[in-house]
C-alpha cells in the first residue's frame, strides 16, 4: 500500500512539472507583454530580467502554499486516501485545461483554475463521504472552508475592477504630464518618475512581500527580517528614492541610457517576481501538500490511509528553499523555450496596441453599445468644458506614429504605457501576496493593460468595438475557466472515487494524450501560419519577390476555387454531407486568406514601388481574390442548407447538366492555372473564349430549368437553388478572368518600374 501511494506522489510531482510548463506558457503574458509590446530592449535582455525575477520570486511564495492545503477545504475532515483523490483530480484537470487555453492562444487564470479545481473536487469527495455516512447535504459546510474560499473568489473579482480603474487613472495622469512627445519632459522629470516607480516597486515587493518569503525569519540586527523591514519602512523608502534618483540620473548623464528603458526592465523583473511569488502555489502547491500528507501518513505507523485524518495540513509547513528554486528554474526554462507563451503574449499585445492593424476579434452587440454611448458621453463632456481646455487636452493626448503598423520592429505602444503597466500590476499583485490572497496575475495584468489602453485612447472609433469585443472574449474565457475547472475536476474526482485506483492511471494517460495532441495541433497551426506569412509582402521584398508572392497567391486561389467548386457540386449531387462540409472548410480557408490580404492591402501598397499604376493593379488583384471567394460562398452555403435540411435532390437532367458543368469549370481552372504558372498571359483570349463557352452553357441550363418549371417538374425551392448555382458560377468566372487580367497588368507595370 505504501508503494502504491508513493507512486501517486511521484505522479503528482510529474503532473506538477507539466503544470509548471503549461502554466508558465499561459502566464508569461503577465510579465512579458509590456516590455515586448513596447520594444523596450532586445528579447534576450527582457527574458533575462524576467528569469531573474521568477527565480527570486519563487522564494517569496512560501506563505501562499497554505492556499492549497487549507484555503478551500478543511483538511482535518478528510482521510489521507480522500485527500490524494482531491489532489490528483486537481492536477490532472489543471494540466489538460491550461494546455488547451494555451493552444488557443487565450490568456486564462491559473489562480482561478486551481481555486475552482480544488473547490470542485473537494465538494464531490465531501458529498460522497457524507452520503456514505448517511448524512445530509447541509453538512457540506463542515468540509468546505467557505469563508476563505469566498474571500479568495471575491478578491479575484474585485481585483479586476481595481486593476482596470487604477491602471486607467495612473496612465491618464502620467500621459497628461509627459504626453506622447515625452522626450523633453523626461529630461526634467525622468529621474524623479523613475525613482518613484522603482521605490514603489521596492516597497511592495520587498517590504510588503517579505512576510511570505523563505527569508522572513532570518535575523537582521537582532530582529527577524520581516520585523526589521516593518520598523524601518520610512527609512527604506527615503533612501530607496534618493538612491534610484541619483543612479538613474547618472546613467542618463554618463551613458545616455533611456530612463524609461530602465523602468520597463526593472518593472519586468518586479512583475515576474510578483508573479512567481503569487502563482507558484498554483503549480506546485497541491503536489507539496500531497507530499506533506504522505510523509505524515508514513510517520503515523501502521494506520490505514482510509482512517488517517489530515490535521497536519492545518498547521504551517515551510517549503524547502531548494524545492522553490527548482520550480523557479523549470519556469525559467519554459519561459525561454515555449512557443505557446509567445502566442498567448500576442493576444494581449494585439488588444492594447496603439497602431492600426488586423483585428483578431470581431464586433459584438455589447461592444457596439458601449462605444456608441461612450461617444455620446464624450461629446457631452466636450460641450460642457471650454473649447480652449478641450484643445489643450486633445493636444496632450494626440499620439505620435510609432512606425508602420505591420512592421515587426514597430512597438505596439510606447514605454510610458509599458512602465505604468508594469509598475501598477506588480504593486497590486505584491500587495495581494502580502495579504496571502491568491490574486489572478492574469486578471490583474490584463485589466491594467486594458485600463491604460483606454486612457491612452488606443481604442479609437476604428478599433474600439473590436478591442472591447476581444476583452469580453477573454473575460468570458475566464468565467468559462471557472466553470470547466469546477465541473471537470469534480467529475474526475467522482469517477476515481467510484471506479477505484485503476481510474487514476486511466486519467493520467488521458492527460498525457491531451497534452501531446494539443502540442501537435499547435505545431501544425504554427506551420500553417508560417506558410501564410511567406505570402505576405514585406518591406525588404524587391520587385521580383513581390510579383512572385502575388503569383503564388493567385495560384493558390485558383487551386482552392477549383477544388471547392468540384467537391461541393459533386458532394451535393451524391448527397454526401460529410464531403460537402470538407469543401466548405476549404472555402472558409480561402475566404479567410482573401480577407487577410484585403485587410493588409494598405500595408502592402506601402512596400510596392511608388508608381500609382502598379499599386492600382495590386489592389484589383486583392479585390478580385476576395470576389472569387464571395461567389463561392454564396454558391456553396445554399447547397449545404438544402442538403442539411433533407430537401429533395435534383432530378436526373439537372444532375447531368451539373456534371458537365463541373467538368468544363475544371478545364477552365486548369487552363487558368497554366497561364499564371507559366506567365502565358498572351493566351488570355483563349481563356476568355473558354469562359464564354461556359457562359453559353449556363444560359442553356437556365433555359432548360425554365422549361422544367413550366412542365412543373421542379418546385420553387429547387428552382431558386439551381438559378443561384448558375448566377454565382457566372460571377465566379467573371471575377477569375478579371483577377488574371489584373495580375497581368500588375506584373507588366512592376517590370516597367524596375527597368526604369
Amino acid at each position: 500500500m505504501e508503494n502504491f501511494y508513493l507512486i501517486l506522489i511521484v505522479i503528482l510531482f510529474a503532473l506538477a512539472i507539466s503544470d509548471l510548463i503549461v502554466g508558465v506558457s499561459n502566464d508569461a503574458v503577465n510579465f512579458l507583454n509590456s516590455a515586448i509590446g513596447s520594444k523596450a530592449a532586445p528579447k534576450w535582455l527582457i527574458f533575462l530580467m524576467a528569469s531573474l525575477g521568477v527565480l527570486i520570486g519563487a522564494t517569496f511564495s512560501n506563505g501562499m502554499m497554505e492556499v492549497a492545503r487549507k484555503g478551500i477545504f478543511h483538511p482535518d475532515m478528510f482521510f489521507f486516501s480522500e485527500i490524494i483523490i482531491i489532489f490528483l483530480a486537481v492536477m490532472i484537470t489543471d494540466v489538460i485545461m491550461l494546455d488547451m487555453f494555451n493552444t488557443l492562444g487565450l490568456p486564462t487564470s491559473t489562480t482561478v483554475s486551481i481555486v475552482f479545481e480544488l473547490l470542485g473536487s473537494a465538494v464531490v469527495v465531501s458529498l460522497i463521504k457524507i452520503k456514505s455516512m448517511g448524512g445530509s447535504v447541509v453538512e457540506l459546510a463542515n468540509y468546505i472552508n467557505s469563508e476563505k474560499a469566498l474571500a479568495i473568489i471575491t478578491g479575484i473579482l474585485i481585483s479586476v475592477i481595481i486593476a482596470f480603474t487604477v491602471g486607467a487613472i495612473i496612465q491618464y495622469i502620467t500621459r497628461l504630464i509627459f504626453t506622447f512627445n515625452y522626450k523633453k519632459p523626461m529630461k526634467y522629470f525622468g529621474a524623479i518618475y523613475g525613482s518613484i516607480a522603482i521605490t514603489a516597486i521596492t516597497y511592495f515587493i520587498l517590504i510588503k512581500g517579505i512576510s511570505g518569503s523563505a527569508f522572513a525569519d532570518r535575523e537582521v540586527a537582532g530582529e527577524t527580517l520581516q520585523v526589521w523591514a516593518t520598523h524601518h519602512t520610512g527609512t527604506i523608502i527615503l533612501y530607496s528614492f534618493l538612491f534610484w534618483a541619483i543612479i538613474i540620473q547618472l546613467l542618463k548623464w554618463i551613458f545616455n541610457i533611456k530612463i524609461l528603458r530602465v523602468i520597463v526592465l526593472v518593472g519586468t523583473f518586479a512583475l515576474a517576481m510578483a508573479f512567481a511569488g503569487n502563482d507558484l502555489v498554483n503549480f506546485i502547491g497541491v503536489p507539496l501538500a500531497g507530499y506533506s500528507s504522505f510523509k505524515a501518513w508514513i510517520a503515523s505507523g501502521p494506520v490505514s490511509p482510509d482512517g488517517f485524518t489530515m490535521e497536519i495540513l492545518r498547521g504551517k509547513v515551510n517549503t524547502p528553499v531548494y524545492m522553490l528554486l527548482i520550480s523557479g528554474l523549470v519556469m525559467v526554462i519554459t519561459l525561454i523555450t515555449s512557443k505557446k507563451a509567445q502566442a498567448v503574449t500576442q493576444t494581449e499585445v494585439n488588444l492594447s496596441r496603439q497602431n492600426e492593424g488586423t483585428e483578431r476579434f470581431g464586433s459584438s452587440l455589447a461592444a457596439r453599445l458601449i462605444v456608441r454611448n461612450s461617444s455620446k458621453f464624450n461629446k457631452t463632456m466636450e460641450r460642457i468644458f471650454p473649447e480652449k481646455f478641450n484643445n489643450i487636452l486633445k493636444k496632450r493626448f494626440t499620439p505620435v506614429s510609432l512606425g508602420p503598423a505591420d512592421h515587426p520592429e514597430t512597438p505596439a505602444f510606447d514605454m510610458i504605457r509599458a512602465s505604468v503597466n508594469l509598475v501598477v500590476a506588480s504593486i497590486l499583485i505584491a500587495f495581494g501576496t502580502s495579504l496571502k490572497l491568491p490574486l489572478s496575475t492574469t486578471y490583474v495584468t490584463f485589466m491594467v493593460a486594458m485600463g491604460t489602453s483606454l486612457s491612452d485612447r488606443a481604442w479609437d472609433r476604428e478599433s474600439a468595438v473590436y478591442r472591447i469585443s476581444g476583452v469580453f472574449a477573454v473575460i468570458g474565457g475566464w468565467f468559462l475557466t471557472a466553470l470547466i475547472a469546477f465541473t471537470v475536476s469534480g467529475v474526475i474526482a467522482l469517477i476515481i472515487s467510484l471506479g477505484g485506483n485503476f481510474m487514476i492511471f486511466i486519467f493520467v494517460v488521458i492527460a498525457i494524450f491531451m497534452v501531446v495532441r494539443t502540442h501537435i495541433f499547435f505545431k501544425r497551426k504554427n506551420a500553417k501560419k508560417a506558410q501564410e506569412d511567406e505570402d505576405v509582402i514585406h518591406e525588404k521584398d524587391g520587385a521580383e519577390t513581390v510579383m512572385e508572392k502575388s503569383r503564388k497567391n493567385i495560384i493558390k486561389t485558383i487551386i482552392s476555387a477549383n477544388k471547392v467548386f468540384s467537391v461541393c457540386i459533386d458532394s451535393f449531387i451524391h448527397e454526401k454531407r460529410g464531403h460537402l462540409k470538407e469543401g466548405i472548410k476549404i472555402k472558409n480557408e480561402l475566404n479567410q486568406k482573401a480577407k487577410k490580404h484585403k485587410s493588409k492591402v494598405l500595408n502592402s501598397l506601402s512596400k510596392i514601388e511608388d508608381n500609382v499604376d502598379s499599386g492600382h493593379f495590386y489592389v484589383q488583384v486583392v479585390d478580385y481574390q476576395r470576389e472569387v471567394a464571395h461567389s463561392l460562398n454564396f454558391l456553396i452555403e445554399p447547397l449545404f442548407a438544402h442538403l442539411d435540411n433533407q430537401h429533395k435532390p435534383f432530378n436526373n437532367d439537372q444532375v447531368k447538366e451539373l456534371t458537365v458543368l463541373t467538368s468544363q469549370v475544371d478545364e477552365f481552372f486548369n487552363f487558368a492555372l497554366h497561364l499564371v504558372k507559366e506567365n502565358k498571359f498572351d493566351q488570355l483570349n483563349e481563356l476568355i473564349n473558354k469562359r464564354n463557352i461556359l457562359v453559353d452553357n449556363l444560359s442553356k441550363m437556365e433555359k432548360n430549368q425554365i422549361k422544367r418549371i413550366k412542365t412543373k417538374e421542379v418546385n420553387t425551392r429547387n428552382s431558386t437553388l439551381y438559378f443561384n448555382i448558375i448566377t454565382e458560377t457566372k460571377n465566379m468566372l467573371l471575377h477569375m478572368i478579371n483577377l488574371i487580367k489584373s495580375q497581368r497588368d500588375f506584373i507588366t507595370f512592376t517590370m516597367k518600374e524596375k527597368l526604369e
